[in-house]
């Protein structure tokens, strides 16, 4: 009985030493295949840098004006007697838009009428008194004298008229101006006066403004350094057809795209078709004009827009957005080397194209960069490239 339980005894002391080797083993196998788990590389899609031309887009803040914007003005004095037309109406050439109450400047114009008639009977007289003594001077009755005498008379009496016909002229004129009428066709702006306010040529605001809205300018300002690049890009372009580059010739812009105010992109392309000739020194920036054609009237003076002026760049680094991270003000691309490890490195981004960036510094053609798994990895990790 006694060997039994010995035997028993030693039976299970060598299965547990069997268990405790086995389940040693098991551990040491799991611990070995997370090591081989953790030390695999990560199959990560990388990038090739290549030179490529990019296209870039400026925006621009505009301003919008008729390319004839009058103010209506009033040139003479007096109670607002008639507005023929409304605000936002749409005038022709020489339509009538206000009238000042006339009668004062019609009886001015009556006398000056009259006064012109009195000179005229007197110039008669004049002609009728030389007419008189010519006869009497050649038969020697009379003395040469009264015939100058009367023939001076006549030579004021003339000027006289003249002047009174002067008289008549601008009273007319100024009757005239009573009636204002449209100097250019297009369309009308608030109208600030009403029938019965005394309206005169120092007012401080016109009666409205007529803005001939056909074409449209938009006006904008470019920054120096944008105006050079496209300076530099026609002088470029010069030398390539063999054209000598004059810095007076006027500089020649890409068609320009009009985003509105709600959005959306104005269907016609502009033309910049004037440049100011000095630089801003208190913003460093140049004004530009842009002319839009405005059929159906969309484009109204006083509203603004977006203007996107295209840029083309030459043999340029482009790296996709997502291959880069930022780590307080500094960008970084993980570069992959030879041997497949990666390093992070510090870029410079001088532009976007699209989906792409533009480096300017950093990065060489024929260098691979990660575009994706950036938080997985540290300096010197090796990876898949895929």
């Amino acid at each position: 009985m006694y060997k039994v339980k010995k035997r028993i005894t030693i039976i299970i002391g060598i299965v547990g030493v069997l268990g405790t080797s086995i389940l040693l083993t098991n551990c040491l196998s799991g611990v070995s295949r997370e090591k081989e788990n953790t030390t695999k590389p990560l199959a990560l899609p990388v990038h090739e840098v290549a030179y490529s031309d990019a296209v870039t887009v400026k925006d621009y803040i505009g301003n919008i004006e008729g390319k004839v914007n009058v103010e209506i003005r009033p040139q003479v004095e007096g109670l607002l007697q008639e507005i023929y037309v409304d605000e936002g109406e749409y005038v022709e050439k020489g339509q009538k838009l206000f009238k000042i109450d006339p009668s004062t400047y019609q009886e001015n114009l009556n006398n000056m009428i009259a006064t012109e008639q009195v000179a005229k009977a007197k110039l008669k007289n004049a002609k009728l008194e030389i007419d008189r003594l010519k006869p009497l001077v050649e038969n020697d009755v009379i003395s040469g004298v009264k015939l100058a005498a009367a023939q001076s008379d006549y030579e004021v009496a003339k000027a006289t008229l003249d002047q009174a016909s002067a008289a008549v002229r601008s009273a007319q004129i100024n009757k005239d101006f009573t009636t204002i009428t449209a100097p250019v066709s297009g369309y009308i702006g608030r109208i600030p006066k009403r029938v019965g306010n005394l309206v005169g040529k120092g007012d401080k605001e016109p009666l409205t403004y007529l803005s001939d809205v056909q074409e449209v300018y938009v006006y904008f300002s470019m920054s120096e350094s944008d105006y050079l690049y496209f300076s530099k890009m026609q002088a470029h372009q010069d030398s390539i057809h063999g054209v000598q580059y004059n810095e007076n010739k006027k500089l020649t812009f890409p068609d320009v795209t009009l985003v509105l105010a709600d959005g959306e992109e104005y269907p016609k392309k502009g033309i910049v078709d004037a440049v100011n000739g000095q630089v801003d020194r208190t913003t460093g920036a140049i004004s530009l004009r842009a002319t839009f054609p405005n059929q159906g009237n969309m484009l109204r003076s006083g509203s603004s827009g977006t203007l996107k002026v295209t840029e083309v760049k030459k043999q340029v680094i482009q790296i996709p957005q997502v291959a880069i991270s930022d780590l307080q003000d500094k960008t970084f691309v993980f570069v992959v080397n030879k041997d497949n490890t990666v390093q992070r490195r510090n870029i410079t981004i001088s532009g976007k194209s699209k989906a792409n960036y533009i480096v300017s510094e950093g990065l060489s053609a024929g260098e691979r960069i990660l575009v994706s798994g950036f938080d997985k990895l540290t300096d010197g990790s090796v990876i898949t490239p895929i």
